[in-house]
């Protein structure tokens, strides 16, 4: 598209399903990658990704057709997919449904990074419940807590 100039950063969150600490050290830098190659094949670029055991956060940089919702279905589906025909757990593996997806102004970038670089040190002192909310509150969207997470079990 001649004359078209963006710069769209999203700063999106989903969890492990019941939030459960299925994400094991061993494989969590190949998962990473796999996911990166999912961002890259759409043509959008990851900036990072990072996280704990029981969810993942990603800066994406998105093209202005980039529907995100598809992006994600796609990360989510193949993951999945990807962790489970590889037998990384010990159960079905899947990925909560929905996400948390942030739109980042790009004075905000540097600090974004950071924070998900630091994902161990920041979940020493607040769970993924109370950091989603807080997401959800700084951001300003509407939103019911018993429609937020599956309800199984965890924080």
């Amino acid at each position: 598209m001649a004359n078209t100039y963006t710069q769209l950063y999203f700063h999106v969150v989903f969890t492990v399903k019941y939030r459960q600490n299925l994400i094991r050290k061993d494989w969590e830098d190949e998962l990473y990658k796999y996911i990166t190659g999912i961002v890259s094949s759409q043509n959008q670029k990851m900036m990072i990704i990072n996280g704990i055991p029981n969810h993942i956060h990603m800066l994406i940089g998105t093209k202005p057709n980039c529907n995100l919702s598809d992006l994600v279905r796609d990360i989510k589906a193949n993951s999945s997919k990807w962790i489970n025909s590889k037998k990384l757990v010990n159960t079905r593996f899947e990925w909560q449904s929905g996400f948390g997806a942030f739109t980042v102004g790009h004075s905000q970038v540097k600090r974004v990074v950071n924070y998900i670089k630091n994902q161990e040190k920041h979940h020493q002192r607040k769970s993924f419940k109370e950091e989603y909310i807080e997401f959800l509150k700084t951001n300003a969207v509407d939103y019911d807590e018993k429609y937020v997470f599956d309800r199984r079990q965890g924080n």
